[in-house]
């Protein structure tokens, strides 16, 4: 069986997809959290049909991606595991001239990835290109970045309700996750 495979560009044996579930409980447990990190999830995942056609939609991006900022050390592509630049509130931009973004505050393969491509992370010009091409209706004029909490109560009770407040505000008919 295993000389099938020999040749079709199967990968080793020992190239196995990152376990970042267990990563990130054993992070938030080395920060000093007291227990492990809980994955939330939802028993009725609140999806709708669309009511119109994609090219008559407007797409709003939601990234876990943050600007990068002075003062808080390495943040670009390559850096090492940086909490000092994570977000702690929303954080909301132009989609049209969109700051440089760093995702050092988050867990990922780095081995691997070097997130020099804000494309995998903030796929706004293939939104935009998207739109110009008449695919889709059109970019909001803003992008929103959210935090990645340890606490689902701040996400759920903090977080959520400002960020529906301004996917209304920009009135969104989709939001994308570009989450990392």
């Amino acid at each position: 069986m295993a000389a099938m495979g020999r040749g079709l560009g199967f990968a080793a044996a020992h190239d196995v997809p990152v376990p970042y579930i267990d990563r990130s409980r054993d992070y938030y447990l080395a920060m000093g959290y007291p227990k492990p990190y809980e994955w939330a999830h939802l028993a009725e995942v609140p999806f709708t049909t669309l009511d119109k056609p994609l090219d008559k939609i407007s797409f709003t991006v939601i990234t876990t991606a943050s600007p990068i900022r002075p003062g808080k050390g390495a943040q670009g592509a390559g850096a090492a595991m940086n909490p000092a630049a994570a977000l702690h509130e929303i954080y909301s931009a132009s989609s049209c001239d969109p700051p440089e973004l760093g995702i050092s505050h988050l867990h990922y393969d780095r081995a691997h990835t070097k997130a020099a491509d804000q494309g995998a992370f903030m796929p706004l010009a293939a939104l935009a290109d998207a739109a110009a091409a008449g695919r889709i209706g059109a970019v909001t004029p803003r992008f929103h970045s959210v935090p990645t909490r340890y606490s689902h109560r701040l996400s759920m009770k903090k977080d959520a309700p400002e960020l529906l407040a301004r996917l209304r505000e920009d009135q969104t008919d989709i939001a994308l996750l570009a989450a990392i």
